[in-house]
């Protein structure tokens, strides 16, 4: 299979950009939909609906079968984005607000682009490391105002930290095939491969905690499956797989700070004057982050 062919590198934010502004929905949507679907519904049949897309779009578009060897990567891609990420994530905002998840979540550039430089022999420089720092210390610090200044422990902070992980390894991984296989070609093997087990939890989750959703609840519920699940990465994947991958994972540094201001919108969490200040500080460390020259292996 010959490698997919991209733009100027540049276009690659552009691409990252759109993914992040997609992406900056899941968190309050996600607390949406769990006052009324179970959390294990919701991470799993989001997946379920997702891969039915996919299906349909490869079928269409006559996609040839990956090689055999690329299917432990599509493994790798499926188990960060499509199983764990979700679930874990569900389970987590059932018992903490959108607000406090973003705390923990605004770590994920930084894990991210550490996963690309050991998997891609990206060389960041050291201005670009201590930007990434400041970046995630500063969208810490915002999520952490915002949300209260929630200051202890809890069990979901647990399930988030893996949770970023699993999608700092998916991420990484998927950006690479992406390279290979195409942005939307890669998350639907991945959802393929992932829906079996899928279909198994989602149906599994209903005899005891049968869905009783609201209209809103559903479409939160719709909005996870088509477009975090699905859309979402068409364009994520493509500005990762652009690159350097290092550089366009800081644009979700930009994600934190979304998600907290829609959580205000929808969801009346508070927002204060610290909104301005501290967005203002990670749009800043974002783009110092991107602008950095990084070196290739």
């Amino acid at each position: 299979m010959s490698p997919v062919i991209l733009p100027r590198p540049s276009s690659g934010i552009w691409w990252g950009l759109a993914g992040v502004a997609a992406f900056s929905f899941t968190v309050p949507f996600t607390r949406v939909a769990v006052a009324g679907l179970p959390p294990l519904f919701i991470g799993s049949g989001r997946a379920v609906v997702a891969a039915v897309l996919a299906a349909a779009a490869l079928a269409i578009t006559r996609q040839r079968l990956p090689q055999p060897r690329t299917w432990l990567r599509l493994a790798l891609v499926a188990g960060g984005v499509v199983a764990g990420f979700p679930l874990l994530t569900s389970y987590a905002l059932t018992a903490v607000p959108a607000g406090h998840s973003a705390v923990v979540i605004a770590l994920l550039p930084a894990a991210t682009a550490t996963v690309a430089v050991l998997r891609t022999g990206e060389r960041p420089p050291v201005p670009f490391w201590a930007v990434t720092v400041l970046g995630s210390l500063a969208a810490v610090a915002f999520a952490f105002l915002q949300s209260d200044g929630v200051g202890h422990l809890h069990w979901a902070d647990l399930l988030l930290l893996c949770a970023v992980a699993c999608a700092a390894v998916g991420y990484a991984e998927g950006g690479l095939l992406a390279r290979e296989l195409g942005s939307w070609q890669t998350i639907a093997w991945a959802l393929l491969l992932a829906a079996p087990p899928m279909l198994v939890l989602a149906a599994a989750s209903v005899p005891g905690q049968p869905p009783s959703a609201t209209a809103v609840q559903w479409a939160a519920f719709g909005y996870l499956a088509v477009v975090s699940m699905f859309l979402g990465f068409f364009a994520w994947y493509r500005g990762l797989a652009i690159g350097p991958m290092a550089q366009v994972s800081q644009v979700q540094l930009l994600q934190p700070v979304l998600s907290i201001c829609w959580a205000g919108l929808l969801l009346g969490e508070a927002l204060t004057w610290t909104t301005g200040i501290g967005a203002l500080a990670v749009i800043l460390c974002a783009g110092a982050a991107v602008r950095a020259r990084i070196k290739t292996a």
